[in-house]
C-alpha cells in the first residue's frame, strides 16, 4: 500500500512514520510513505497556502490552488482515496480502517487554519473523516492515528496475525484483560483459568470478559455485535452473576 500525506509541516509527519509498526511495513514491504507539502505547489514569491476567508470572520482559510495541484499530483493509482481529516468528517472507526487497508493507495489531507476551500472537498476529496468531537490545531496528529491504525493491517506487518482479529473492535467488542508475570502483584493474583493453562477454558473466559467489559464500557458496541449462541450463553451467566 502507498501511504501518501499532503501537510505543511512535513517534518512532523515523516520522523513519526520512521518508529515501531510504521518503520516495520516500510522493511517489510507492506507500506511506502511519501510526504508532500503544498507550498511547493504555490506559485507567489512567499509561498503561500492560506488567505482570509470571504465574507469575513475570524482565521485563514487554506487557498485551493496549492492544495488541489499538491493533490492531484500525488494521486498515481486507481481508485486511490484521499482522505482529509476534518471534525466535519464521519467517526473513524475499525470497520473504515479495514475498508481503507484494502486500496492500494491512500491519501492523506491535513487540514490547518478554519479549513480547507470548499471548492478543494467537493472536487477532489474522497472521504472526510474525524477521530472524536474534538478540534485540534491541524490534521498531523489525526492523520497519524489514521495511518496506524490502517497500516497495522496490512499483511506482515503484525508479528501474530492474529491480534488484528483478537483487537479491540476486531469482533466488536472490546477485547479482554490480560496478565503477565509475576503471578501475584500487590495481592492481586492472575485469574486460576489463565495460570492453568487449558485451552477452551482459557478461551472460553477471554470471550466471557470480552462481553463482560463491552457490557460495562460499551453496551452500544454490543447492541451491534454479531452473538452467536455461545456468547448468548456467557451473557445470561454474566446478567445472573450480577444479579446475585
Amino acid at each position: 500500500m502507498r501511504v501518501d500525506v499532503v501537510t505543511i509541516f512535513p517534518e512532523m509527519i515523516a520522523r513519526a512514520l520512521d518508529f515501531s509498526m510504521m518503520a516495520r511495513a516500510r522493511e517489510a514491504g507492506a507500506a511506502e510513505f511519501a510526504v508532500h507539502n503544498p507550498r511547493d505547489f504555490a506559485t507567489d514569491a512567499h509561498r503561500m497556502v492560506d488567505d482570509a476567508p470571504y465574507g469575513g470572520g475570524a482565521g485563514m482559510v487554506m487557498k485551493p490552488e496549492p492544495l488541489a495541484a499538491c493533490i492531484e499530483a500525488t494521486v498515481s493509482a486507481e481508485g486511490a482515496a484521499v482522505v482529509l481529516m476534518t471534525p466535519q468528517g464521519e467517526p473513524f472507526d475499525q470497520t473504515r480502517a479495514r475498508r481503507l487497508a484494502g486500496l492500494q493507495q491512500m491519501v492523506v489531507v491535513c487540514g490547518h487554519y478554519e479549513g480547507v476551500d470548499e471548492r478543494v472537498r467537493e472536487t477532489l476529496v474522497t472521504d472526510e473523516i474525524s477521530i472524536g468531537d474534538y478540534v485540534l490545531t491541524g490534521g498531523e496528529l489525526p492523520a497519524l492515528v489514521l495511518i496506524d491504525a490502517v497500516v497495522r493491517l496490512l499483511p506482515g506487518v503484525l508479528g501474530n496475525e492474529s491480534s488484528v482479529h483478537e483487537d479491540s473492535f476486531g469482533d466488536g467488542l472490546l477485547e479482554h484483560p490480560h496478565y503477565t508475570r509475576p503471578a501475584e502483584f500487590r495481592g492481586m493474583r492472575v485469574p486460576d483459568v489463565l495460570v492453568e493453562g487449558h485451552h477452551a477454558q482459557v478461551r472460553r473466559w477471554r470471550r466471557k470478559m470480552s462481553l463482560l467489559r463491552t457490557l460495562r464500557r460499551r453496551p452500544d458496541l454490543l447492541a451491534r455485535a454479531a452473538l452467536d449462541d455461545d456468547d448468548r450463553e456467557l451473557l445470561a451467566e454474566i446478567l445472573a452473576q450480577q444479579v446475585n
